[in-house]
């Protein structure tokens, strides 16, 4: 059978002997499963397989029972690498249960090392009872009821890197945006990194042009035909009126949230849509009170960015101007209450203005704001 051989299982009922059976079906052939059935029909054990519409990689025994208890927490990381502490925040607020991996790619792609998670969180993050980790090859897996049991039996979940235009074109308006909004109301944990950060907040940036948009073009002309903003994906507590952006400091990022905010402040239903930039090797952990932190072992910084109010000038073609922007940079020690925006310990603060896609005067912002151009190969 070719790479991408039909997994036989149609429903997630006998979980263990079905999949063991799609793996051999898709790697073996159908000598390999009658043979297994006559000699092991009912070992226990899942196998990570192929199917048409996405991949999938298991570590632990997704049959064990859930956690007990369970606890609401969100890990935004910024990319670039992991945040051990991140990853252990969500495994310990899922009460070491069973953790559910969701990734993307945009073709047919294969790539084992995909399943790294899996390994890692039972031997360096958790103890967990299960990693199951999918990725998605196209918007058919979102209705698959293999995912979606995975995702209504998560006690955590975790989104992956990768291109949050695939997230928002497989996921919105699906059985699995519906089963990630139920998971954290129900008080479940979630984290994201890289793209799956960038989804997090109630309005994001979808990239749905597949460009990733640079501050030079969003200060210049925030009404950019590649400004794909989104304002009704995922609604988690604490994040509904959050801008979350990634990879902040290395890709000199504050001058297109700036313009994000900007964009959304003008349509939002209410005020108060502020922004979060994560850096790279960094990550913000969000309590159930709505405390957030910044994960020991974080490498870089989280960036608050709050308006005062509104443009002054925003309008397609022309530069953005806009006034008295509260900065705050956040190092370890340093917190924020999601609800009233209300920042402690910063490490360093300052209030800019933009006038015509230019900072007005030097600060804090200044290293940050744009860059002439995006290094080649960058993901």
């Amino acid at each position: 059978m070719g790479k991408h051989a039909m997994s036989s299982v149609s429903h997630w009922a006998g979980y263990a002997s079905s999949l063991a059976a799609t793996a051999l079906l898709a790697f073996g052939g159908v000598g390999a499963l009658v043979q297994a059935r006559a000699s092991a029909a009912s070992v226990p054990v899942a196998h990570d397989y192929r199917d048409r519409n996405f991949d999938y990689f298991v570590t632990g025994d997704p049959s064990l029972p859930r956690a007990q208890r369970t606890q609401f927490g969100l890990a935004l990381m910024g990319g670039g690498g992991s945040v051990d502490e991140a990853f252990r925040f969500i495994a310990r607020h899922a009460g070491g249960g069973h953790i559910v991996v969701l990734g993307a790619v945009g073709d047919d792609s294969f790539d084992p090392t995909d399943g790294k998670y899996g390994p890692q969180f039972a031997k360096r993050w958790g103890p967990v009872a299960s990693t199951q980790t999918f990725i998605f090859h196209n918007r058919a897996a979102a209705s698959d009821p293999r995912v979606i049991e995975a995702l209504r039996n998560a006690d955590g979940i975790f989104l992956m890197g990768g291109d949050q235009g695939d997230y928002i074109r497989y996921w919105k308006g699906t059985p699995v945006q519906a089963a990630l909004d139920a998971h954290v109301a129900a008080g479940r944990p979630i984290g994201g990194s890289s793209a799956g950060l960038a989804i997090l907040g109630r309005y994001s940036y979808g990239s749905l042009d597949a460009g990733s948009m640079e501050s030079k073009t969003a200060l210049a002309d925030p009404f950019d035909a590649g400004m794909t903003l989104e304002d009704d994906f995922l609604h988690f507590h604490w994040l509904e009126t959050v801008v979350t952006d990634t990879h902040f400091s290395a890709r000199h990022r504050l001058g297109r949230l700036a313009a994000f905010l900007a964009r959304f402040e003008e349509n939002a239903p209410a005020p108060g849509v502020f922004g979060v930039g994560v850096d790279e090797q960094t990550a913000l952990l969000i309590e159930p009170d709505g405390v957030g932190h910044v994960a020991k072992g974080s490498v870089g910084s989280v960036w608050v960015l709050i308006p005062q109010g509104p443009a002054r000038i925003l309008k397609p073609a022309q530069p953005l101007s806009m006034d008295n922007i509260r900065l705050y940079r956040l190092g370890e020690g340093g917190e924020i209450r999601m609800d009233t925006r209300a920042v402690s310990h910063p490490a360093a603060e300052a209030v800019i203005s933009i006038d015509q896609g230019k900072l007005t005067h030097e600060s804090i912002a200044s290293p940050i704001f744009l860059r002439a151009s995006a290094p080649p190969g960058e993901s």
